[in-house]
């Protein structure tokens, strides 16, 4: 069985956007670790599985739904919010199929965000 830590991931290849999420969850006092790449996310597991994982679906190497298959085939179950600059159904479909708590569309808000990850982990 897997441990999950209190804070929150998040994998995104936008660098100012991982910077205002983490500061928007600091407000909260909410504890991040942020990752450019979803390759940089699975290097840290198993020793830092988070309690939430917010990534990103579109991102060089390995998108975020790939990130979701691989997490799955691994056998590790991590409360997941996918976020997106662009809302496809197909998409959002596919993300919630492989497990995914939550789509929330670029920008985001902090209630919106807040509410996903109180949904988020209600679910797991």
């Amino acid at each position: 069985m897997q441990k999950h830590s209190g804070h929150i991931a998040i994998v995104d290849d936008d660098t100012s956007l991982r910077v205002a999420l983490a500061r928007m969850l600091g407000v909260y006092k909410i504890e991040c670790r942020t990752y450019p790449l979803a390759r940089a996310f699975l290097s840290a597991l198993p020793s830092a599985v988070p309690g939430c994982l917010i990534v990103d679906v579109n991102m060089p190497e390995m998108s975020g739904l790939d990130l979701q298959r691989e997490l799955v085939k691994l056998g590790v179950h991590i409360p997941t919010i996918v976020i997106s600059a662009v809302e496809d159904e197909r998409v959002v479909t596919e993300a919630k199929s492989l497990g995914a708590a939550a789509f929330l569309s670029k920008p985001l808000s902090a209630e919106a965000l807040m509410a996903a990850i109180s949904s988020a982990k209600k679910q797991h």
